[in-house]
């Protein structure tokens, strides 16, 4: 009986009834058992993206694009946060991109990035294209494209809508 003068539990039913699980017997030293043979995963071939297309909440994006600019917005050190700002872009457009603590060393102005696996956060309305501990960033070779900077997709303003089905 517990303190409360009750039996098990709160409502007074019986105790829990524990049955041991059966064991595995173990494999004999001797001969070890073969592990069985899986074909090697295929790769897939990255799908390259461009800003244009890019969508508010999408995430698994792929898109090479040159640094045009990057601001620290906060700079604290080494244990706590870094965060820059930069403006990159490819030759359909231009977005904001939120880099954070060793992010901030790679994207410097004029350098040509690969963003892998990348998703668009939203920030007061507008569209950040950010890289989590998923992702990826690296640098790559000078990109031959020319940036189109007036269509920055960071200025639209989006707004969330909730939908009421009418039956």
């Amino acid at each position: 009986m517990s303190s409360t003068g009750r039996p098990y539990g709160r409502r007074g039913g019986a105790a829990p009834s524990y049955v041991p699980r059966p064991r595995a017997p173990n494999p004999s030293p001797s001969s070890p058992a073969p592990a069985p043979a899986r074909p090697p995963q295929q790769l897939r071939k990255p799908v390259f993206t461009t800003v244009e297309r890019l969508r508010p909440q999408s995430h698994g994006h792929t898109l090479t694009a040159r640094v045009l600019s990057a601001r620290i917005i906060l700079d604290n050190p080494p244990p706590r946060a870094r965060l820059a700002e930069c403006l990159v872009g490819d030759n359909t457009g231009t977005v904001l991109f939120t880099a954070r603590n060793q992010q901030v060393d790679l994207v410097k102005p004029g350098t040509t990035v690969i963003f892998r696996n990348a998703k668009i956060d939203m920030f007061k309305g507008t569209m950040r294209l950010a890289v989590d501990k998923w992702g990826r960033i690296e640098v790559t070779d000078p990109a031959s494209f020319q940036v189109k900077e007036d269509n920055n997709v960071s200025l639209v303003e989006y707004e969330l809508v909730d939908v009421v089905d009418e039956d």
